[in-house]
């Protein structure tokens, strides 16, 4: 029982980091469309504002208010993108640190299956303590989140 319950926990952390993993994949393939739209408006904005004959200061102000108004719309959703990936990421970490707290509980109880756990009685003694089997939602060090903050 304590194995199948450790290989559960170990199957559904790993299928959690694989998931998070794809919901990286797919924010950075957001983050790329958003980059790729905002590009391609931005030429044809100073494509349509680059013919001589249309290019006087009065008229100026219209494309001037859309393209930082786009700017700023573009910032926004790259920054929530960046705080979806960054959500995703951490997330994963702690999947992963979980994932090998369980792994290595697991290899204590097989090495002490292997070792002959028993007592004198020839009870197995395979696990002593329930709370031994315990397997806490990890999460990882302060340090970590050093990563994240923005330098700029």
């Amino acid at each position: 029982a304590a194995f199948q319950a450790i290989n559960t926990i170990i199957q559904l952390h790993f299928e959690k980091t694989l998931e998070k993993k794809r919901a990286i994949d797919l924010q950075k393939k957001e983050l790329h469309k958003l980059f790729l739209l905002f590009f391609i408006f931005l030429s044809l904005i100073f494509m349509a504002e680059a013919q001589p004959n249309r290019l006087q200061c009065r008229h100026c102000w219209a494309p001037i208010t859309l393209l930082s108004l786009s700017h700023l719309i573009f910032y926004v959703s790259v920054a929530q993108t960046l705080r979806c990936i960054n959500g995703f990421k951490y997330q994963r970490r702690c999947h992963k640190l979980t994932l090998g707290l369980a792994t290595e509980k697991l290899r204590e109880l097989k090495t002490r299956l292997a070792s002959g756990g028993s007592d004198q009685y020839g009870h197995e003694l395979v696990v002593s303590d329930e709370g031994e089997l315990e397997i806490h939602y990890q999460e990882p060090p302060e340090s970590y989140f050093g990563k994240f903050k923005r330098n700029w």
